[in-house]
């Protein structure tokens, strides 16, 4: 499974799916769970590819509490499409 590692001040991961549409349902997925958290990634998708990097921007752009409940979250999320 995929995990988040953290590099130079953030959490990034790369999350791969069987094609667009199963990634977009994931990132939508996120977006809804990200927006309740008041908390969003900075992401990019490609085709069956989603690359997510969190930090706070709030707090210097520093990996935070708020990273990593939205990263636990995301990986509740990626478990229902692996």
């Amino acid at each position: 499974m995929t995990a988040f590692k953290e590099t130079d001040n953030t959490l990034k991961a790369s999350f791969s799916f069987k094609d667009f549409k199963e990634a977009f349902a994931f990132m939508t997925e996120v977006a809804f769970h990200a927006e309740s958290q008041n908390h969003h990634p900075n992401w990019s998708n490609v085709y069956n590819t989603v690359e997510i990097s969190l930090s706070t921007h709030d707090a210097g752009n520093i990996v935070t509490d708020k990273d990593h409940l939205l990263a636990d979250t995301i990986f509740s999320i990626f478990a229902k499409y692996s």
